[in-house]
């Protein structure tokens, strides 16, 4: 159960990867009050929990309706995972992550620009003076916690493949399964810890160490995505 469960533990923090999310987060809210900070923590990794947690109870029997074996998606997941290994080792996962953030922040920039404008209009005085209406914290920073924070960085396709691989691979212990999910929730708690001091572990480690780190275990990543797929072929050719 030790083994099954740092295994497990290992696998859900190098797919999820809050060593990567944690300097995007750091980003999309510089310049936030710090309960702004903890509510975008707190709703995303929840978020991404519930997804999760529903994929891990429901997504069996979602593959059973659609017609797909077990092995079949063992497989698939397997290479979907050496895809991310691969993108992890040659920086391409947090080049892309940053990108998508970039992406929500222009777009929100863009927003709040046109609102401040139509703010503006709407204080102007009869005199003909504008006076500008204070902006809140609340306005001045969406909403990221569902997207991208949640899905697809904390509930993307990787993590969700993990943990349906999992729990279907130990399907006859509920022993089993209980330790799975104690690894995911384990590794959500490690997230948030890390979102909720994301800008201190950024200064401390550097870039360069998180950048050593996450090939590391981009390493790590693709020789458990081999032996799924090895997993995968072995029990379809030879029963």
């Amino acid at each position: 159960m030790y083994e099954l469960f740092i295994a497990t533990f290992v696998t859900f923090f190098v797919v999820i990867d809050p060593l990567g999310i944690a300097p995007i987060f750091a980003v999309m809210t510089d310049g936030a009050s710090t309960s702004f900070k903890r509510r975008m923590v707190f709703k995303s990794t929840l978020t991404g929990a519930i997804i999760l947690l529903l994929f891990a109870f429901l997504g069996s029997g979602f593959l059973s309706a659609l017609g797909i074996s077990m092995m079949a998606f063992k497989t698939a997941g397997g290479v979907l995972l050496f895809m991310i290994a691969l993108e992890m080792v040659f920086e391409k996962r947090t080049e892309r992550r940053e990108k998508t953030s970039e992406a929500v922040l222009h777009e929100h920039e863009l927003e709040h620009e046109q609102e401040e404008a139509v703010r503006v209009q709407q204080a102007s005085t009869k005199g003909g003076q504008k006076a500008v209406v204070p902006v809140s914290d609340e306005e001045d920073f969406e909403d990221i916690s569902v997207f991208p924070m949640a899905i697809p960085f904390i509930a993307g396709p990787g993590s969700i493949a993990t943990i349906m691989l999992m729990m279907t691979h130990h399907e006859g212990s509920r022993t089993e399964q209980g330790v799975i999910i104690g690894a995911l929730l384990i590794t959500i708690l490690v997230t948030i810890i890390m979102l909720l001091m994301a800008s201190k572990i950024i200064d401390l480690m550097g870039q360069t160490v998180a950048n050593a780190i996450t090939r590391i275990l981009g390493v790590i990543l693709a020789a458990m995505a081999i032996q799924y797929i090895f997993d995968g072929i072995k029990a379809t050719f030879m029963g």
